[in-house]
């Protein structure tokens, strides 16, 4: 290959694994469900438009990554169990939160004030088709954050997220949910990391669908709140190196 090829062909690998990374700030969940599904449907309709083209006119797929925070809000994947929500309309009302039947896998989980919640919108075309590595990734991009905080962190066989106290298994709590949503290797939807949460909200549903091990936040761990925008970008630099993504900041 000659230089000016070789040149060229990195150019279009690094366009490739170029991620258009937005905070959000706070914003309700429906809101933000929608404009990720538009992103994401585009992506595929980009992707499927492609297979009918010659690869010279083929369109390069983009890539974002959302920073997000949420007002209270109980979401339900495509595996939960609705009685996994222990709250009627009532009691929804009076706790100031919605409740969404959502096209993610997993089952339910809140978001609220003091989580931060990404959502990564990659086509792993770009990076690796393998949904099982690119879950280990995210979690290990918190657990690696976490580690920046004197916290350890890591995996329970079988479970999928974050969890303190991963290895002895006295007193198991989990600080990062995943659920992710995947269609011709474009993802969305993605991670809540607890950061500075009133985990009483958590009293109000079977977190996951699992009923016997904790929850807890980050704030709690360490006696002290949290600056998010810190945890922001300790996640973001992990995140970029393990998926080898360039970010770019967009507005």
């Amino acid at each position: 290959m000659g230089l000016k090829n070789a040149e060229k062909t990195t150019m279009i690998e690094d366009t490739k694994k170029t991620v258009a990374f937005s905070d959000l700030g706070c914003m309700d969940y429906q809101e933000a469900w929608t404009y990720q599904e538009n992103l994401f449907a585009a992506i595929v309709a980009q992707k499927i438009q492609n297979r009918n083209l010659p690869e010279a006119e083929q369109v390069t797929t983009p890539n974002y990554l959302l920073f997000v925070e949420h007002p209270h809000v109980y979401t339900l994947g495509k595996s939960g169990k609705p009685e996994h929500l222990l709250l009627d309309a009532t009691g929804l009302e009076a706790h100031a939160a919605t409740y969404y039947k959502i096209n993610r896998g997993g089952d339910i989980t809140y978001h609220g004030p003091g989580q931060l919640v990404g959502y990564p919108i990659l086509d792993l075309d770009h990076f690796f088709t393998d949904i099982h590595r690119y879950l280990r990734y995210l979690e290990e991009a918190i657990i690696l954050t976490l580690a920046e905080y004197g916290v350890p962190a890591g995996r329970i066989e079988g479970l999928t997220g974050v969890w303190l106290d991963h290895e002895t298994l006295k007193n198991p709590r989990k600080i990062c949910a995943l659920g992710v949503k995947s269609s011709r290797w474009v993802t969305m939807h993605g991670f809540a990391f607890n950061v500075n949460v009133d985990l009483s909200y958590f009293r109000h549903i079977v977190p996951c669908g699992i009923d016997d091990k904790a929850v807890t936040s980050l704030h709690l761990e360490l006696g002290r709140p949290v600056d998010v925008q810190e945890v922001k970008q300790k996640v973001k630099k992990h995140l970029a190196a393990l998926f080898e993504m360039n970010l770019i900041e967009t507005e």
